[in-house]
C-alpha cells in the first residue's frame, strides 16, 4: 500500500522536530505584523516577566494562551503584532541582587548607587538572556524587532510624562503617612504588597498606673490594656475609649503613666474604639499603626516614631536603643514582669502582614512618601465599565472582583526607597526647599537636590500597553495602528496589582480602555492541589516538562481540557496523554505522507467523486472548523481542544485514515487519486486547526507533505465550507459506525476473533438505512468480517444468537455453541434497564416546563429526538430479550 519513502521516523521525537525549527521562523521573518493596510490589526502585549529569574509554569500557560490567539489570527490574515518585553521589577530584582551581593559580604552600601545599579543591569542581562531561550524553547511568535524595558528609555519618558501631569492635576501629591515598610529591603510598600499569615504571638496585659495616686478604677490604681506589640509601646501618645462606653466615662480626662517611659499621656474617647473587643481600651501609637494615626491627628497627638529604617529601635525607645524590635519585645516584658507591670500573657495566633518579596513582617512605619490619588482614576475607571468601551472580563465574574477593589481603592503609594527603578523627578531646593516635578531637570541643577526614591514597579507597568507603542508620541505609527490592544491574558492574582492600574492610566492618558479583552486564567498547582513553592519543594519547570515531552505536548496540556479562570492540576498522567495524542497524528500523518504517491498539494475532488466516508469526513472536518473558531473567539480553548481530540483522534484516525485503507489497496487507480487527495486534504486542514496550539509539529509534518506556501506559520487558517455540510452522510455514516462496533462488541463478549468468519443479520425496516449498508458492504466486510450477511425487513433471529441494537436496526450474530442464552438474556436485561433509566431521564427532563420554557430550542428538540431514538432502542431491546426467554 505505501508507495512513498517519507523521512518520518515511526516514533515521534520531540527534540528532532524542535530542533532549528524556532530559528528558521526567525530567519523568515514570519512573526512580524504583515504591514498590509488592508489587514484588520490584532495585537497583543506580553504581560512582562520580571528579569529575577527562570520563567514558571504559570508563565508557560500564560503565553501559550497569548500565542495560540496571535498565531490563529495571522493564519486567518490580521495584522499581528505581539509585542514582548521585561519588567525591570523594582524591589523582586534589587532584593535578588542584594541577596547575591551578601553571600560576598557585600552591601549596596558598600558599592554606593552608581556601581549598585550597574550590577543590578548585569543580572538584567543575564536573565533576559535566559528568558529569551525559553520563549524560543515555547515556540512564542514574537516580534523581537518591537521588544521593550520598562526601563528603556521610550518608557522612560511615558513615566516622567505621567508622574508630572498627575502631579499637576493634584492626583500624585507628597505628605506624611502610616504605610507599609519593609525593614530588610528598607522601602515602602503598598497594600497589595503585603501577604498575610497566620503567626503565634500573645496579648500582653499591662498596668498603665493612674498619674493621681488617689485615682482608682474598679478598686485598681492602674487601668489593664492589652497590646500584641509591646516593643511600640514607647510611641504610645494616649489611651482611647469609646464616647458612648459608660464604664469609662469618668476616665476621659485623666491621665496615666506610660510603663518604662515614665511619661504621662492622656486617656481620650474616639469612635475608633470598638467598646466590645477586649476591654474596650486601647493605646494609642500614632507613629506605628494606621488606625492610631488618625486617632492622632483627630485629638492633636505627638507622633513619635521609634524605630529605625531597618526595624532597630532608636534613641526614642529610651534604653532599648539598637535592639532588634523582636529583642526589645523581649527585653519590654521581661522588664514589665520585673516592675510588676505585667498582669498575664495570653499566646494568640493572629494574622501579621509580611513583605511579599522579602517575606519579613512588616511595620506600619509613619514616612513621608509620594502617593496617587485614587477616587478620582477609579471613578473614571468605574463609569467606563458602564460604556460601550468597557473592558470584557473573561470570565465575566472577575468585573466583580475589579469594581469591588475600585470601589474600595485607597490613595497609592507610589514611592519605594530603592535605587533600582525609575527615580522620583522630583527636585527639592537646598536653600529654600521648594519643590519641582519636571520631566527634565531644573535648570541650575547645582542648587538642587534629586528625590532619591523610585517609583513602584507598578507605576511603570501600568501604562505597559501603551507606552511600549510609542506614547506619549500619539502619532506614533505603532500607537496610531496597533492601541487599543485587543487581548490581555494573564492570571487572575494581579487584576489589583495591574489590570486596574492599566485600566484606568489608559483611560486617563489615551482617553481609551487599554484592551478589548482580559482573558483571566488561574493558578497551577500541583498534583495534590497544592500551590508549588520553593518551600513544599513542588515546584516544576516548563524547561524540563519540554525536555521530556517536547513543547506541543506541554501546549496541548495547558490550553486544553482547562476552563477559563480555573486553577488547574499539573499532571504527569496527561502529559503522557498529551504526548500520546501527538505520537498519533504523527504516525496518521505518517501513513498518509507515505500513500499520497506523486501528489504535489492538497486538492478536494470534483464532489461527484466522493463516497460515503469522504462526503462524512468533510462534513466533520467543516463542523470542526466551525466550532472550534467559534471557541476560540470565546476564549473556551478546553471545548476547542476536546473538538479536535475527538476529530483527530475519532473521526480522521480511527475511522476515516482506516477505511481509507480499502480504497488504497484497491485496483481502481482513479478512485485511489481521488482518496489521496482528499487525505492530504483533510490532514492539511487539520495541521492548519492545529498550528496555533502545537507549532512544531504541525510545521514539520506539513514540510513534509505536499503543500502550498513557505510556512504553515503564515498558511491561511480553516474557514467554513458551507458546501461540505452534508447531515444526510454524517447520520448513514454514524450508521454504518455504530454497526461496526455493534458487531466488534458482539465478538469481543463471545471471545470471537476478527480471523472467524460469523454470519451477520441486520434487521431494519428503514428503506434508506438498508440502502446504506447495501452500498457499503465492502466496508462491513473489511471491517465486521462475515460468511454471510442478510440486511432486510422481516429477518428473524436465530436460537442462539447475540444481539445488539443501533438506531432504527437490529443486529444478530449467530455463533452457534459460543452463545449461552441465558448469558444473552442476562446482557440483554442489563441493555433493558440502561435504555429505561436514558427514557426516565429524558421523561423527567421534558417534563420540566422551566426546562423545555427556558433552554435553547435546538437543545430541547435534541433532547426529544434522544427520547424517541431511547425510546425505540428499548423496544426492540424488549422484544428481543421476550423471544429469548420464550426458548429458555
Amino acid at each position: 500500500m505505501a508507495d512513498k519513502t517519507v523521512d518520518m521516523p515511526t516514533k515521534y521525537d520531540p527534540t528532532a522536530v524542535e530542533a532549528g525549527r524556532y530559528q528558521t521562523w526567525l530567519d523568515e521573518d514570519v512573526f512580524k505584523p504583515s504591514g498590509d493596510p488592508q489587514a484588520k490589526p490584532y495585537s497583543i502585549v506580553l504581560p512582562p516577566p520580571n528579569v529575577t529569574g527562570k520563567l514558571h509554569l504559570g508563565h508557560a500557560w500564560d503565553t501559550t494562551l497569548q500565542d495560540m490567539l496571535i498565531r490563529q489570527k495571522r493564519m486567518q490574515g490580521y495584522d499581528t503584532l505581539w509585542l514582548p518585553g521585561m519588567d525591570h521589577a523594582g524591589i523582586a530584582t534589587q532584593a535578588k541582587v542584594e541577596a547575591k551581593l551578601r553571600e560576598q559580604g557585600i552591601s549596596r552600601y558598600n558599592l554606593g548607587r552608581e556601581a549598585f545599579i550597574k550590577k543590578v543591569w548585569e543580572w538584567k542581562d543575564e536573565y533576559a538572556d535566559t528568558i529569551h531561550q525559553q520563549w524560543a524553547k515555547m515556540g512564542l511568535s514574537l516580534d523581537y524587532s518591537r521588544e521593550r524595558f520598562t526601563l528603556d528609555d521610550g518608557l522612560s519618558d511615558a513615566v516622567k510624562r505621567v508622574f508630572v501631569s498627575l502631579y499637576k492635576q493634584g492626583l500624585i501629591y507628597r505628605g506624611e503617612y502610616i504605610i507599609n515598610w519593609d525593614p530588610q529591603a528598607r522601602t515602602a510598600l503598598s497594600d497589595i504588597e503585603v501577604i498575610h499569615k497566620d503567626d503565634k504571638g500573645a496579648f500582653y496585659h499591662v498596668k498603665y498606673p493612674f498619674v493621681d495616686p488617689n485615682q482608682t478604677f474598679n478598686g485598681n490604681h492602674y487601668i489593664e490594656i492589652a497590646t500584641t506589640r509591646p516593643e511600640t509601646m514607647m510611641g504610645d501618645t494616649a489611651v482611647a475609649v469609646n464616647p458612648s462606653d459608660e464604664r469609662y466615662k469618668e476616665l476621659v480626662g485623666t491621665k496615666v503613666v506610660l510603663p518604662l517611659a515614665d511619661r504621662e499621656i492622656p486617656i481620650i474617647a474616639d469612635q475608633y474604639v470598638d467598646p466590645d473587643f477586649g476591654t474596650g481600651m486601647v493605646k494609642i501609637t500614632p507613629a506605628h499603626d494606621p488606625n492610631d494615626f488618625q486617632v492622632g491627628n483627630r485629638h492633636n497627638l505627638e507622633r513619635i516614631n521609634t524605630m529605625n529604617e531597618d526595624a532597630t529601635m532608636n534613641e526614642k525607645a529610651g534604653k532599648y536603643n539598637g535592639m532588634d524590635r523582636f529583642e526589645a519585645r523581649k527585653a519590654m516584658v521581661a522588664d514589665l514582669d520585673e516592675q510588676g507591670l505585667l498582669l498575664q500573657v495570653k499566646p494568640i495566633v493572629h494574622s501579621v502582614g509580611h513583605s511579599e518579596r522579602t517575606g519579613v513582617q512588616v511595620e506600619a512605619r509613619l514616612s513621608t512618601q509620594w502617593f496617587v490619588k485614587m477616587q478620582p482614576l477609579a471613578q473614571k475607571a468605574l463609569k467606563n465599565q458602564q460604556s460601550d468601551g468597557a473592558v470584557d472580563f473573561v470570565p465575566k465574574r472577575f468585573e466583580h472582583t475589579f469594581t469591588q477593589w475600585m470601589e474600595n481603592a485607597h490613595d497609592w503609594v507610589i514611592s519605594r526607597q530603592l535605587w533600582w527603578g525609575h527615580q522620583i523627578p522630583a527636585w527639592y531646593h537646598k536653600q529654600t526647599g521648594e519643590i519641582y516635578v519636571g520631566e527634565t531637570a531644573p535648570k541650575d541643577p547645582e542648587n538642587w537636590d534629586r528625590d532619591p526614591d523610585v517609583l513602584d514597579t507598578w507605576f511603570s507597568s501600568a501604562l505597559w500597553p501603551f507606552s511600549t507603542l510609542g506614547w506619549p508620541d500619539e502619532d506614533s505609527a505603532d500607537f496610531k495602528r496597533y492601541f487599543p490592544t485587543n487581548t490581555l491574558v494573564t492570571g487572575y492574582d494581579i487584576i489589583f496589582f495591574w489590570v486596574s492600574r492599566m485600566i484606568f492610566q489608559s483611560l486617563e492618558f489615551t482617553g481609551e480602555r487599554p484592551f478589548k479583552h482580559v482573558l483571566l486564567h488561574g493558578l497551577i498547582r500541583d498534583e495534590e492541589g497544592r500551590k508549588m513553592s520553593k518551600s513544599l519543594g513542588n515546584g516544576i519547570d516548563p524547561m524540563d516538562v519540554i525536555d521530556k515531552y517536547g513543547a506541543d505536548a506541554l501546549r496541548w496540556f495547558l490550553s486544553t481540557g482547562l476552563t477559563a479562570g480555573q486553577d488547574v492540576r499539573f499532571s504527569y498522567k496527561k502529559m503522557d496523554a498529551a504526548w500520546n495524542f501527538i505520537n498519533k497524528i504523527w504516525n496518521a500523518s505518517r501513513f498518509v505522507i507515505m500513500n499520497l504517491g506523486d501528489q504535489t498539494k492538497p486538492v478536494v475532488p470534483a464532489a461527484e467523486k466522493w463516497d460515503l466516508t469522504d462526503k462524512w469526513i468533510l462534513s466533520r472536518l467543516n463542523a470542526t472548523v466551525k466550532h472550534v473558531t467559534t471557541m476560540f473567539d470565546k476564549f473556551d480553548f478546553g471545548e476547542a481542544g476536546r473538538a479536535l481530540y475527538n476529530f483527530i483522534w475519532n473521526d480522521f484516525c480511527d475511522w476515516y485514515i482506516e477505511m481509507s485503507k480499502q480504497v488504497l489497496t484497491g485496483d481502481d487507480e482513479a478512485a485511489k487519486a481521488d482518496k489521496q487527495d482528499l487525505l492530504a486534504y483533510v490532514l492539511d486542514q487539520t495541521l492548519r486547526l492545529l498550528q496555533p496550539i502545537m507549532p512544531f509539529v504541525t510545521e514539520a509534518i506539513w514540510q513534509a507533505m505536499p503543500h502550498d506556501g513557505q510556512s504553515l506559520v503564515t498558511a491561511a487558517y480553516p474557514v467554513d465550507h458551507p458546501e461540505f455540510d452534508n447531515a444526510t452522510a454524517e447520520s448513514d455514516m454514524t450508521s454504518l459506525i455504530d454497526l461496526i462496533k455493534a458487531v466488534r462488541n458482539i465478538r469481543a463478549e463471545a471471545n470471537a476473533p476478527m480471523s472467524t468468519p460469523i454470519d451477520l443479520q441486520i434487521k431494519t425496516d428503514d428503506t434508506k438505512l438498508q440502502t446504506v449498508f447495501e452500498t457499503n458492504r465492502e466496508y462491513i466486510d473489511r471491517f465486521v468480517h462475515p460468511k454471510n450477511l442478510e440486511i432486510g425487513a422481516d429477518l428473524v433471529a436465530p436460537k442462539l444468537a447475540m444481539t445488539a441494537v443501533i438506531t432504527s436496526a437490529e443486529i444478530s450474530v449467530p455463533l452457534a455453541e459460543l452463545v449461552d442464552l441465558n448469558d444473552e438474556a442476562a446482557r440483554l436485561t442489563k441493555e433493558a434497564a440502561k435504555y429505561t433509566a436514558e427514557v426516565e431521564r429524558a421523561t423527567k427532563k421534558l417534563g420540566n416546563d422551566r426546562f423545555v420554557a427556558n433552554a435553547p430550542e435546538d437543545v430541547v428538540n435534541a433532547e426529544r429526538e434522544k427520547q424517541t431514538d431511547n425510546q425505540k432502542k428499548l423496544a426492540a431491546t424488549q422484544d428481543r430479550l421476550a423471544e429469548i426467554k420464550a426458548q429458555l
